[in-house]
């Protein structure tokens, strides 16, 4: 009892509402098909034992909803049918309310001032929930939520308590208290599947702490169950709930797709059934107008097309991981390894090419040195992701090079994979504290250990004693800017740990390499009459990389005999091929010959 008389005056004690179509007055859940209170909706899809071809009669077909007994059939299209079941009798169902109650009351009386927190700084660049339903069912009661969803909005929020002129002052809720109540719901959630289970997953996964495979598999599945890898574009729901959809579906694309990267597992989501359409400007409800002024906010409209980015890098990630590294293309490459590297580089042209693309045609608003006064800005994880695509990329193409005779071209690939770590690492040191400050998607912190991997790589792959120590010196550099930056950013400080878990002890092992006199490497080839190789545009050629002071592989000059390399049109092919873009200022720069055939 006098827990109860505790509990009650620390939080709301609100009738819950049973059925969003009986709200009096207007309100955007009244015609929800993921979202509703008292029901889930479960896809039925061409196998099932509910034969489409009945549910096609006309005598449903002039029906909103057809009841089957316990449960409904409703169709949202001519072509998608869903049931839609009772959350009564589902497991922990009648815990429910006595959870959510618990969330609240570790954060009460803040959790309005969470949520004000979380749209401030969150929501914009990982728009995952609808801000005006959000709102709607908060001002009525937190008992409406999903319970793993109202804790991972107070999780995420607290990692910017400071940001809050209202609540920087005061003791911060317990958040190992919270997590435990959200690990705890999301375990029996998944039994009564909606929109909301997306989202409380999603957000969970976002925490410092909160990667998981298994989770994100997970996920897939119950957003198969809600029909999210559905085109929903013409469905008889709520413009909202489809815009909301659309933006599910791709958050949890790109879950998988970077889970799939930083775990080496094969991805769960397969081309041939993934059918949602591409985001718009009208999928995404808040514009500049709703952008909060307060100090420490993340811009809106950057957000949205931010958000929009990182959909087509991840489309490209997905192909990089499918050419190079299922099982299938594993076992290709261990069958032709004698084959040399030059028919790994013919298959990465086009992903290369696209990435190139991709990087030119980066909006202004999402360059590096575009940044607003007192605001915070997460482009960074979307030029980070870009560097880490590169980087994966040029893993395969460096550990090719293995059975390579040819020296001319084990040089320019390692010319290449060079260029690409002193961008990279360059990037990390000119974070600003906007950036490091900001939100972070939860593939940042392996990206940012995945550069430390490369230079591992790098190292233990390197020709000569020379290069081998300054991989190591690299390796000793960037741990210790890591270190310095992570004072003032979580992420990094989990990166840093990751890195030393994954280079710690296995440089240790790397033999030392013979000293650069002895390497055939060191035997130059005649340089080619037909042209200087010292042509080339903001490039240091004795050491392959940007005129940015690093140190790096000193090449041989390349003729251009060498440069054909048996590659078919290789001439043509290795200026759009070795192209990278700058982060710092935009531009392109070739850190390579340009050899005119």
């Amino acid at each position: 009892m006098i827990e109860e008389r505790r509990r009650s005056s620390q939080i709301r004690q609100a009738q819950l509402i049973d059925d969003y179509a009986n709200l009096k007055g207007p309100s955007l859940l009244k015609r929800t098909l993921g979202l509703q209170n008292h029901r889930h909706s479960s896809y039925i899809g061409l196998t099932s034992e509910y034969e489409p071809e009945l549910l096609k009669l006309d005598t449903f077909k002039r029906k909103d909803e057809t009841s089957l007994g316990r449960v409904a059939v409703r169709e949202p299209s001519d072509t998608e049918s869903f049931l839609l079941l009772p959350d009564r009798g589902t497991l922990n169902y009648d815990e429910q309310i006595h959870d959510l109650d618990d969330i609240e009351e570790v954060v009460a009386p803040h959790g309005h001032a969470l949520i004000n927190l979380y749209f401030r700084i969150v929501h914009p660049s990982f728009p995952v929930l609808h801000k005006a339903v959000f709102i709607e069912k908060y001002k009525r009661t937190h008992r409406e939520f999903s319970p793993p969803l109202l804790a991972a909005v107070y999780i995420l929020a607290l990692n910017w308590w400071s940001y809050s002129s209202e609540l920087s002052l005061l003791p911060k809720p317990d958040v190992l208290k919270l997590e435990k109540l959200a690990i705890k719901t999301m375990s029996y959630i998944t039994f009564r599947p909606k929109l909301s289970t997306i989202q409380a997953g999603l957000l969970l996964l976002q925490r410092p702490e909160g990667d998981s495979w298994a989770l994100t598999g997970k996920l897939v599945a119950v957003a198969q169950e809600l029909g999210l890898h559905l085109d929903c574009s013409r469905w008889k729901i709520p413009p909202w709930e489809r815009g909301l959809r659309k933006r599910l579906a791709w958050a949890l694309y790109m879950q998988d797709k970077w889970g799939a990267l930083v775990h080496g597992r094969p991805s769960h989501i397969n081309p041939s059934d993934w059918l949602p359409r591409y985001v718009t400007e009208d999928d995404f409800p808040e514009r500049a107008a709703d952008e909060d002024d307060e100090e420490g906010s993340t811009e809106v409209e950057k957000g949205r097309i931010l958000f929009s980015e990182m959909i087509r890098l991840t489309e490209i990630l997905s192909s990089i991981i499918s050419e190079f590294y299922t099982l299938r293309a594993e076992e290709e490459f261990r069958q032709r390894a004698v084959e040399g590297v030059g028919w790994v580089l013919e298959r990465a042209k086009p992903i290369q090419l696209r990435l190139k693309e991709w990087y030119s045609q980066l909006p202004e608003c999402l360059k590096m040195e575009n940044v607003k006064m007192r605001k915070l800005n997460s482009s960074g994880y979307l030029h980070l992701a870009y560097y880490a695509a590169e980087m994966t990329l040029h893993r395969r193409i460096v550990r090719s090079l293995a059975h390579e005779e040819n020296p001319s071209l084990i040089i320019i690939c390692r010319t290449a994979a060079q260029a690409r770590l002193s961008s990279v690492t360059d990037f990390v040191g000119g974070l600003r504290p906007e950036f490091l400050q900001s939100f972070w998607h939860s593939s940042s912190k392996y990206s940012f250990a995945l550069v430390g991997t490369f230079i591992s790589l790098l190292w233990v792959t390197a020709t000569n004693k020379e290069e081998a120590e300054k991989y190591q010196q690299r390796l000793e550099e960037y741990r210790w800017t890591l270190r310095l930056l992570s004072k003032s950013s979580d992420i990094l400080e989990r990166a840093v740990k990751m890195l030393t878990s994954s280079t710690g002890v296995l440089v240790k092992a790397i033999p030392e390499k013979r000293d650069i006199a002895c390497t055939e490497l060191n035997t130059k080839p005649e340089p080619s009459p037909e042209y200087d190789v010292n042509d080339v545009d903001d490039v240091d050629i004795s050491t392959g990389t940007a005129d940015n002071g690093s140190n790096g592989l000193s090449p041989p000059q390349v003729s251009e005999d060498a440069l054909i390399l048996s590659w078919h049109d290789f001439n043509s092919s290795a200026d759009d091929f070795y192209s990278l873009p700058d982060a710092v200022n935009g531009e392109f720069m070739n850190p390579y010959l340009d050899v005119d055939p």
